[in-house]
């Protein structure tokens, strides 16, 4: 629980921290975001082949809380934040805003004063309220060449190694600490189910707590509140796991205690090699994040080697039934990228459209829009357990979906999801603001689409896959989980708007391209979902009985991504 909280809290605020704070572009803010998140899922590759050979869960569970904590903590050291210069006829001045919030008014400062300054239809001109205050015309002509950015090099420095830690962290706990609760209980163990529940309604809860908290208050009172208190969760959570690991009963201890003690060169043994992995995965995190233009350049190529590979194995190495259910596990390794593609716009491109422009008022209280990250974990709490409900009650008159079935109506919803946000962006006028009930739509269509395909893409992959390469293949499915975030990163990217010390120059602009391009990857992913459902036939006989076996626990997904946490089923 606290470690979704300090997570999801920090994803809230991170967007609008880059380019509010940081002042990088909105599309260099959705690139840094999808690299991020990608490398997240990628690291929990070594992260778990470590504590299955070597670490156990345990250790590595607790090193992985300790960056943790170090990389949430050090997000709270933000600096006094980058300067926004303008240049007009040759004269220079700072570009400030006056608060946090989506309404915060930019102010131009020059040598003489202040003047709060708004933009003319289009953005083509900048207007001075107080023009006399700052010695310029009310009026005068504006394009991007006009202003710079200058960062603190330094700050920015501890923003990308925070990051980086962040992504060892989970890289080292997020696959180990469901593989400890699935060890808690034997084959057979009635309590299973019920032990999973827990663990599945703490991660919600964490991801609830934190929209209700740290993601308001990052924004009323400021960045350094906001992370420093995510900081403070993930403390609380090592604290939790080392107070408690008694009651573990030596369940994920190492696989081979006397291994880690063996020498590997000098003083350094195989435990204390493990560790110094951890430090090579920060520092090649944090290249990444720096350079996070050239991701896709190696996510791709890798996507295609594993393709390739697993390919070649089910052909050349497998037969018959074997063969024919390791490529339905392929399949489903590939089926999930354009669900979470489009999904995880949540916490970069679609986090940025609510906060910036959706009428958030309800009530007469005015509602940070980094606060609806909660609404998915929300919508997961009321609606898992109908929807398990609904799949039993259609099993018995056996009307229950196929899996390959609900891939594609998840898929579908996904797309869905955005052409009703784009109605909502069209009903009403080019400059005004977007509906809030089409925030809670865009959501509630999308965790039920979450709901569809999650709970079983990776127990039907691991099922699927022969023993001997089960390891490999959940690898696969990380990887293109990291590809489908780093693909929603570039999606975000094209959504990127013209900004000027962190606000819109052009609101109307700036709906009409958010518009266009969630209308294209809704009409993409619809069409992608259309083709799924006429394949499913053909995926299940691939499966050859396989989907009968398929028994997703009705919590099984934690809200906000291809989670770690759901591998229950999972050896």
């Amino acid at each position: 629980m606290w470690e979704r909280f300090s997570y999801y809290g920090m994803r809230a605020l991170l967007i609008i921290y880059l380019t509010q704070h940081f002042l990088f572009s909105e599309a260099q803010s959705g690139i840094i975001y999808g690299a991020y998140t990608a490398l997240v899922y990628v690291m929990t590759i070594i992260g778990g082949t470590l504590a299955d050979r070597y670490l156990g869960q345990r250790k590595a569970v607790t090193f992985g809380a300790i960056l943790l904590v170090l990389g949430h903590g050090l997000m709270a050291f933000e600096g006094s934040g980058s300067q926004q210069i303008l240049t007009y006829e040759g004269s220079e001045y700072v570009i400030e805003l006056d608060g946090r919030s989506a309404t915060a008014n930019q102010i131009l400062v020059s040598d003489t004063g202040s003047s709060p300054i708004s933009f003319s239809e289009g953005g083509a001109s900048i207007l001075v309220e107080q023009p006399d205050a700052v010695g310029l015309p009310a009026e005068f002509p504006y394009d991007e060449s006009m202003s710079r950015v200058e960062q603190q090099e330094l700050y920015v420095n501890i923003l990308y190694l925070a990051l980086a830690l962040i992504i060892a962290g989970v890289g080292f706990l997020k696959a180990n600490i469901s593989t400890i609760v699935g060890s808690l209980y034997g084959l057979g163990d009635t309590r299973r189910d019920s032990g999973f529940t827990i663990f599945y309604m703490g991660i919600n809860l964490g991801s609830l707590l934190s929209s209700a908290t740290i993601a308001w208050i990052g924004i009323v009172y400021g960045w350094a509140w906001g992370f420093g208190l995510a900081g403070i969760g993930m403390l609380a959570g090592l604290a939790t796991f080392l107070i408690f690991q008694p009651w573990l009963e030596g369940r994920a201890d190492p696989p081979n205690p006397e291994k880690l003690k063996q020498k590997i060169f000098g003083p350094i043994n195989v435990e204390y090699a493990c560790y110094l992995s951890g430090l090579a995965i920060i520092a090649i995190a944090m290249l990444a994040v720096m350079n996070p233009q050239y991701m896709g350049g190696i996510l791709g190529p890798l996507g295609v080697i594993m393709f390739l590979v697993l390919s070649g194995m089910a052909l050349f190495t497998m037969k018959g039934l074997e063969r024919r259910q390791m490529f339905a596990a392929i399949y489903f390794v590939l089926a999930q990228i354009p669900f979470w593609a489009l999904f995880e716009q949540a916490g970069s491109s679609l986090n940025l459209f609510t906060f910036r422009l959706v009428d958030t008022t309800i009530f007469g209280i005015n509602i940070p829009g980094t606060v609806f990250q909660g609404l998915n974990s929300g919508f997961i709490v009321i609606f898992a357990p109908l929807l398990a409900w609904l799949w039993i009650a259609l099993a018995k008159r056996k009307l229950n979906p196929s899996t390959p079935v609900k891939f594609a109506l998840g898929v579908f919803m996904a797309g869905l999801g955005f052409f009703v946000l784009v109605l909502g962006i069209n009903s009403v006028g080019a400059s005004a603001l977007t509906p809030v009930i089409f925030i809670f739509a865009i959501y509630w269509i999308h965790t039920m689409g979450e709901l569809m395909l999650s709970p079983v893409g990776l127990s039907a992959v691991t099922k699927l896959a022969p023993a001997r390469v089960v390891g490999m293949t959940m690898g696969a499915w990380f990887l293109y989980s990291g590809l489908s975030n780093f693909l929603a990163g570039v999606i975000a990217s094209s959504t990127g708007a013209e900004t000027l010390g962190g606000q819109l120059t052009d609101v109307a602009g700036a709906k009409a391209g958010y518009a266009e391009v969630y209308s294209y990857v809704g009409l993409v992913a619809m069409g992608i979902a259309v083709l799924m459902l006429l394949i499913s036939p053909a995926i299940k006989w691939l499966m050859a009985g396989a989907d009968d076996q398929m028994t997703p626990h009705p919590t099984a997904t934690e809200g906000g991504g291809p989670s770690m946490d759901r591998t229950s089923d999972a050896p």
